[in-house]
């Protein structure tokens, strides 16, 4: 049995109970968004009203966005409402939010990544909590996605933090590959506001219609991921779609009243909207 199985039929390695959807035969959607992205004064996600919808918060570690008081303040009210707590980590670009490609020499960037994880990791604890999953952003998820190399520091980086922790990234990515060759759980996430190639990858935020901002369409494709495992892609093509969470950018204009329509269709399609941890 994969680990990505594993996670599904499973409780959870911490003592929770699996959700009540797991096993039944109901569709299971975990709803995920990128939170705590400002820095000091600067202020990007609204992490209050999204931390009422998503069920798994992708966490900002301080490289991209974030800083000791916002990665506080996010996984204590994380913890209060039950939202998993998930270390977003990335290359060492605040300025660039992360969303420009740096070539690391592997040791470096898994040292990184352990870094950041750890960093989350005592703020969890401190709310009663713990960082439950991991889960690349900008740039480093996209180079990610075919980089062997930089893939697989990125799971060295996770397994010095935690062997246990699962990796959240495309379907048939490198970082899964490593993933499961190196005994790492893996999950698997579609995204709700993002263009899709005919290959199954994200189209890049360079090219035009990258990210989508019609509410209605939005909201559509993301029923039909999680229901008839399809998107249909930039090009036209039917595209297949494998995900247990479905992320949503909290960085998005009106990102929690999308998240919350996403989620309301969702549920009134006879999906559960549940964690994956």
């Amino acid at each position: 049995m994969k680990a990505n199985d594993r996670l599904n039929e499973r409780p959870d390695d911490r003592g929770r109970p699996a959700p009540s959807g797991r096993g039944s035969g109901q569709a299971v959607m975990d709803l995920n968004a990128d939170l705590g992205e400002g820095f000091g004064r600067w202020t990007l996600t609204d992490d209050e009203a999204l931390l009422d919808i998503v069920t798994s918060a992708n966490v900002a570690c301080g490289f991209h966005a974030g800083d000791p008081s916002i990665m506080r303040r996010v996984c204590a009210r994380a913890a209060e409402r039950g939202v998993r707590i998930g270390a977003q980590v990335s290359y060492r670009d605040l300025a660039g939010f992360g969303r420009r490609a740096i070539d690391m020499p592997p040791e470096e960037l898994a040292d990184e990544v352990t870094y950041q994880i750890g960093a989350l990791e005592v703020f969890a604890r401190a709310a009663g909590s713990r960082v439950t999953y991991v889960k690349p952003h900008g740039a480093l998820y996209n180079r990610v996605v075919a980089d062997e190399g930089q893939a697989a520091a990125v799971i060295e980086g996770i397994r010095r933090a935690d062997p246990s922790l699962p990796v959240l990234g495309l379907p048939g990515s490198a970082l899964h590959r490593a993933a499961e060759a190196a005994g790492t759980p893996t999950v698997t996430e579609a995204f709700a506001d993002r263009a899709y190639t005919a290959a199954g990858t994200l189209v890049s935020r360079r090219e035009p219609g990258a990210v989508l901002h019609d509410e209605d369409e939005v909201v559509t494709r993301s029923v039909r991921m999680a229901r008839e495992r399809q998107v249909i892609a930039i090009t036209g093509e039917l595209v297949p779609v494998e995900a247990r969470s479905l992320c949503v950018h909290g960085d998005t204009p009106s990102a929690a009243r999308l998240a919350r329509r996403i989620h309301a269709a969702l549920s009134e399609a006879g999906t559960a909207v549940e964690p994956f941890t």
